[in-house]
């Protein structure tokens, strides 16, 4: 063993990552004797050998028993890392929230952290309010045209999740004309009622629908800004694409001027660094999706970083097979998908199909767990996810915003509410200038700004 001399210290924040936990964790195993921790100069810190010994005979703990991680997580700013237990006291929380189409909670989570009091939130689906009920609150649950807004004057924000089906290839883009999408139209009138200081929604890319968006957005007297983000590219550790849409209120002179933050792509948040070496402990980790009979010989001949592809011909089901015969017409596509252990991974869906999305462990045979791909969302891993079968709580994380991605645009919101112009020396795009293009919209784009002239 190395001597204390040169034998590494870990200070809070390092002890925090070392075992993925918040302080308040420490600080009670601290109180709770035994936890090899020293105050030095007023702060408390642990020699890593020591740590480790600890660890090992820390059985006594019971569902906090720590799993230390490898040391390349060390120092790695994870994804949930930001979020607190407890989360801020509602009560010194300085905003207002109102939160339609809550869901579990991905965008609320963010925004509590930042130091927003959520007034108000409603979902319809039973499962994901109970989950938001455990972890954050309380929220309404029932179908949001049939309950009666709140009486808020002016809240900060409001964040409208609507459901995205309609507008995604999947709800063949059926936008408005959809049921689902009258639930948009309800979020306007909302908008229009409630008069938001600022405003935050989430929806798939569509050109045309974002467009019908702003203008609406603008018609009710509010500056917009959107923009196509990966969500890899903001501290979350999935390749996910959406376009966030935020708008302020023109008539509030003390608002600042809001500007997406910047991208910064973070290769180390990959599958090794997210859901390896889970405490078998932790929460939802347990609870896994079986395979169908095919599914699990299929995947039993997928190596780590392949896909259906790499099955032998003669082993394929002939659905597969007559894919492969044709596979140009087919758009070459990527089924039972296994990303590699150092991949950022593939988006989350709510339906969580081996065909269509990349929801299997890279090393073993099976899908990612409910915590797994809670962790890729970057839910904290005290976020318990409640539901009435294990289908469900896959579905409540994969419709959610991650978390992570909420706190970063909450951040730039609460600033932009404390009067900073965050789009000094920053690129945009005209909205008019918008309008003219006929290539789809890119995440390399610069964000499109819909303001006074």
């Amino acid at each position: 063993m190395e001597s204390n001399q040169t034998e590494r210290w870990l200070g809070m924040k390092d002890l925090c990552r070392y075992f993925s936990v918040s302080n308040d964790t420490i600080y009670r195993w601290i109180n709770q004797g035994g936890f090899p921790a020293k105050k030095i100069m007023g702060r408390w810190k642990a020699l890593k050998s020591e740590v480790e010994d600890w660890a090992q005979h820390a059985g006594h703990l019971g569902n906090e028993a720590p799993l230390l991680f490898p040391d390349e997580y060390m120092g790695i700013d994870l994804p949930w890392s930001v979020f607190t237990f407890p989360l801020p006291d509602e009560l010194k929380c300085p905003y207002t929230h109102v939160s339609l189409f809550s869901g579990c909670g991905g965008i609320d989570l963010g925004f509590r952290q930042v130091g927003f009091k959520t007034v108000f939130a409603n979902d319809i689906n039973e499962d994901a309010c109970a989950t938001y009920e455990h972890n954050l609150g309380e929220i309404t649950l029932g179908d949001i045209r049939n309950i009666e807004l709140p009486e808020i004057d002016s809240p900060d924000v409001l964040t409208a999740g609507f459901p995205c089906q309609p507008f995604s290839n999947a709800g063949l883009r059926k936008g408005v004309d959809d049921e689902r999408g009258d639930l948009y139209l309800f979020s306007l009138k909302a908008v229009e009622k409630l008069k938001p200081r600022g405003l935050l929604s989430s929806k798939h890319n569509g050109q045309l629908l974002i467009e019908i968006i702003a203008e609406n957005l603008y018609s009710l007297g509010y500056n917009v800004a959107f923009r196509l983000l990966d969500a890899s590219q903001y501290n979350v550790g999935e390749r996910r694409l959406r376009v966030l849409i935020v708008g302020t209120k023109r008539s509030d002179k003390k608002l600042g001027v809001y500007s997406f933050p910047e991208p910064n792509i973070r290769k180390e948040l990959c599958l090794r660094n997210i859901v390896f070496n889970i405490p078998c402990t932790v929460a939802n980790q347990g609870e896994v999706l079986p395979f169908s009979p095919q599914s699990e010989m299929l995947v039993s001949q997928i190596p780590e970083g392949g896909s259906w592809k790499d099955i032998p011909y003669n082993k394929l089901p002939e659905r597969l097979k007559k894919i492969a015969d044709n596979i140009k017409r087919y758009h070459s596509p990527k089924f039972y998908r296994r990303f590699h252990r150092d991949d950022i991974a593939g988006t989350i869906t709510a339906a969580f199909t081996p065909e269509k999305a990349g929801i299997i462990h890279p090393v073993e045979h099976r899908f990612f767990s409910v915590r797994e791909v809670a962790r890729i969302q970057s839910f904290p891993d005290w976020f318990t996810f409640l539901g009435g079968s294990v289908k469900s709580k896959y579905q409540q994380i994969g419709n959610a915003v991650p978390p992570r991605l909420a706190y970063e645009l909450a951040l730039a919101i609460k600033a932009v509410l404390n009067g900073k112009n965050l789009l000094v020396g920053k690129r945009f795009i005209p909205f008019s200038r918008f309008k003219t293009q006929t290539t789809p919209v890119k995440v390399t784009d610069p964000q499109v700004i819909f303001n006074e002239k």
